[in-house]
């Protein structure tokens, strides 16, 4: 049967790599070798998957078109491996997409777990926007994602935990002298800080801003968590964090006070989602299980 399953493993790697050498040596093949196997790939099925030039191998509609479907099917081919094994996802490579705000934060305690409990499992982590993270699912390049549920229709979700937000601003800053919480309206005549319009997390702080009638700065988009809490500490406005970096590294340190937002609307839900499959990968569950554990963990030690 053609293109065989190392010609689809020759296809991705060079998608991947966007070079056609570097997906030869990563493959540990000559580049000959690998060149004349994709002009064989493209033979059979009448269709120019690269264009190949000085800048790469970019890929071609057709392609991405092919390159997904044998994402798909080099997929199927290692869940049907380690469904045999009755080892799940964590008999092989799973390449996880999570959001910025979350991953750093969230991940370390959940790596060190399951480097413990399944030595052999190997997990790529990729940080990407929202709007990435979905391309990624929905083209294979990503087995699964940690997002927010309600951006990624047509998937399968499983339910990890709820994030309620916080409200950080700087040590001079009239707020900085209250308790511990903070209602909506507060941030009446506010400019709020957040992540840049690619993010779910921007769009909830818009609404936030809007119904209470303050502003999301046009001047600085942050690139990281971290750059908009050292904005809020310089008096820039007012930073809206989520509670997994509230809980880790905002605590950590002492350059802006942080209080909790007590409204319904100021929280945002995180979910384990993968591709709308008959039947969930084997382990995700699992999967879904120590994360959810993890970030209660963290998020109990910030409620003590």
């Amino acid at each position: 049967m053609r293109p065989t399953l190392r010609q689809l493993e020759y296809i991705v790697a060079v998608a991947e790599t966007g070079q056609v050498g570097l997906a030869a040596a990563q493959l540990n093949v000559s580049q000959p070798s690998l060149s004349a196997q994709l002009a064989e790939v493209e033979a059979d099925l009448n269709v120019t998957l690269f264009q190949r030039g000085r800048a790469g191998a970019k890929i071609t509609p057709a392609g991405e078109e092919v390159v997904r479907r044998a994402r798909h099917i080099l997929h199927e081919l290692q869940d049907l491996r380690a469904a045999a094994s009755g080892g799940g996802i964590f008999q092989g490579r799973l390449r996880l997409g999570v959001l910025p705000s979350i991953g750093p934060y969230l991940l370390p305690g959940v790596v060190r777990r399951l480097h413990r409990e399944h030595p052999s499992f190997r997990l790529i982590v990729r940080e990407e926007s929202t709007r990435d993270l979905d391309e990624g699912l929905r083209s294979g390049r990503l087995d699964m994602i940690i997002s927010t549920p309600e951006d990624h229709p047509g998937s399968r979700k499983t339910h990890l935990f709820e994030e309620k937000l916080w409200a950080a601003v700087a040590l001079d800053h009239p707020f900085a002298k209250r308790r511990k919480q903070m209602s909506l309206t507060d941030l009446a005549g506010q400019t709020c800080l957040t992540l840049g319009t690619g993010h779910r997390l921007s769009h909830i702080v818009a609404g936030l801003a809007a119904s209470a009638g303050g502003r999301v700065s046009d001047e600085y988009e942050g690139t990281s968590l971290d750059a908009i809490r050292l904005m809020a500490a310089t008096g820039a406005g007012v930073a809206i964090l989520p509670s997994i970096y509230a809980a880790t590294e905002a605590r950590r340190g002492t350059d802006v006070a942080m209080f909790l937002l007590k409204d319904p609307a100021a929280q945002r839900d995180i979910a384990l989602v993968q591709p709308q499959l008959p039947e969930p990968r084997p382990g995700s569950q699992v999967l879904a299980d120590i994360l959810r554990s993890e970030a209660e963990r963290i998020l109990s030690a910030q409620d003590a």
